[in-house]
């Protein structure tokens, strides 16, 4: 259940979530510190879906509670998988976390849609999966534009 509450980041008394996303950087920056390049960093969050279903269902089962807000490593992986497509750049890494954690807690359609709708793990990662993917949409379109 650690890995499901972040290392113990989804037990914050306040803002699980964003405290839970802010796991993504270190994790990410040590990534990157080992060599691997940024782009990487896409290819590691979406291997990344598949592991967080099966742990975030397991531990819904165990709490007996849907998409506890405690669970953030849906959070973690989809953060890691926005990194991938911005520049090893402080601000671009705080731009893709303010842009994420927008669509994240606002949940506007289709993500909504989605977060009503699927229940168990898959309902838990997928979500923020489609704000990851929403958010890296923007994050590409911004890119040009600067």
């Amino acid at each position: 259940m650690s890995l499901a509450f972040g290392f113990g980041s989804g037990l914050s008394p306040k803002a699980p979530g964003t405290v839970g996303t802010l796991v993504a950087i270190p994790l990410s920056l040590l990534w990157l510190i080992f060599g691997f390049p940024v782009w990487s960093l896409i290819i590691w969050g979406i291997v990344l879906f598949p592991i967080g279903v099966f742990i975030c269902n397991h531990t819904e089962k165990k709490l007996g509670v849907h998409d506890y807000g405690g669970i953030v490593f849906d959070e973690i992986g989809a953060m890691i998988m926005i990194l991938g497509i911005v520049p090893f750049e402080w601000l671009w890494w705080l731009i893709a976390f303010t842009l994420f954690r927008f669509f994240d807690a606002l949940k506007p359609f289709p993500i909504n849609w989605f977060d009503k709708r699927v229940e168990g793990g898959l309902g838990v990662m997928l979500d923020d999966y489609i704000a990851g993917f929403l958010c890296m949409a923007i994050l590409y379109l911004i890119s040009f534009a600067v």
